[in-house]
């Protein structure tokens, strides 16, 4: 082992992701590491990172982690002049819409959500048209667009809350069709869909829940609320990322399986590591556009900025802060 990498061993950084990554593997991060660490004290910026994030990423360089409700509320109290969000594109809209007068960039523009693409602002004015009076929620998985034409957003762990917050019978819920049921199926609720799904959680199946419970006795199933209702049927629990994180916590020691993106296991793994976690991966081909490398690039370079139409961005973040309100 190289000079550097024991140098960052006796840090403590390794010893925090030692069970997951080769030390050779290491070897190649450790550079990277570095350098942002001292990029981030140079630009007063802060790396906000997603549990979908790779370990290396989510334990080693992030400042905030967690899931989109906890990113958004962290976002909107930091001081940092320079936001850099190790996430997808809408997440970073997000961000600029909570925090204006900060630089917020994104290292990989092509970081995209299967979720936010499935949808327009002339979408949601169709539909607002189609079935007037009835309020609309957007999942905070939208672009900043699709958030500047709704009444307020939700987020996964939310999204019962908002939904029951609103004090109607019927609530035009997009994009997620499976979130939407799933809410609906809780609440009572009527809920009008749009067809958008994750690609991630779109492809977990009843079946493949079975095969792992028979090839796992005793196997604890957590499934996120955006795999589909039938999915969600087969699991023990569903919930959001972050609820995911506290589940896992009191049940210490549990053969558990996560339905969600993997990345999200490696991380649970790492934190709870008296845990056996068993890993169907799917995995996001976005979210793994963000890399150490380019997080450095984007920090020596300033890019990619994000950058917001002011009025559009004040009616997003009406949406966004009445969901924070809730």
């Amino acid at each position: 082992m190289n000079q550097i990498a024991m140098r960052d061993r006796t840090d403590g950084l390794y010893d925090r992701v030692r069970h997951l990554i080769p030390e050779m593997e290491w070897d190649t991060f450790v550079e990277d590491i570095r350098a942002i660490e001292a990029l981030k004290r140079e630009r007063n910026a802060v790396i906000l990172a997603h549990n979908y994030q790779t370990p290396e990423i989510f334990h080693c360089v992030a400042d905030i982690r967690g899931d989109s409700l906890a990113l958004a509320r962290e976002a909107q109290e930091t001081d940092a002049d320079v936001i850099v969000m190790a996430g997808v594109h809408f997440m970073a809209e997000t961000a600029k819409m909570l925090n204006p007068a900060s630089t917020v960039l994104i290292p990989d523009m092509q970081a995209g959500c299967s979720l936010a693409d499935s949808i327009t602002g002339r979408d949601v004015r169709l539909l607002r048209e189609r079935h007037p009076g009835v309020p609309v929620v957007s999942y905070v998985n939208t672009s900043a667009e699709v958030k500047a034409e709704s009444d307020m957003c939700c987020t996964s762990g939310n999204a019962k809350r908002v939904v029951e917050s609103l004090g109607t019978d019927r609530v035009i819920m997009i994009p997620d069709e499976y979130l939407a049921r799933n809410i609906e199926a809780e609440t009572g609720i009527k809920m009008i869909t749009w067809a958008g799904h994750c690609e991630v959680h779109e492809r977990f199946t009843p079946d493949e829940i079975a095969r792992m419970r028979a090839d796992n006795p005793g196997l604890v199933v957590i499934a996120h609320p955006e795999c589909p209702p039938e999915v969600v049927a087969a699991s023990d629990f569903s919930g959001s990322t972050a609820m995911m994180d506290d589940f896992v916590r009191e049940r210490s020691g549990s053969r558990i399986l996560l339905v969600t993106e993997c990345s999200m296991s490696d991380n649970l793994a790492i934190k709870y590591p008296q845990t056996s976690f068993v890993r169907p991966c799917n995995m996001c081909p976005h979210m793994k556009r963000i890399t150490l490398a380019n997080i450095r690039h984007a920090l020596e370079t300033m890019t990619h900025e994000v950058t917001l139409d002011p009025e559009l961005s004040s009616r997003g973040r009406r949406a966004v802060e009445r969901m924070l309100a809730v």
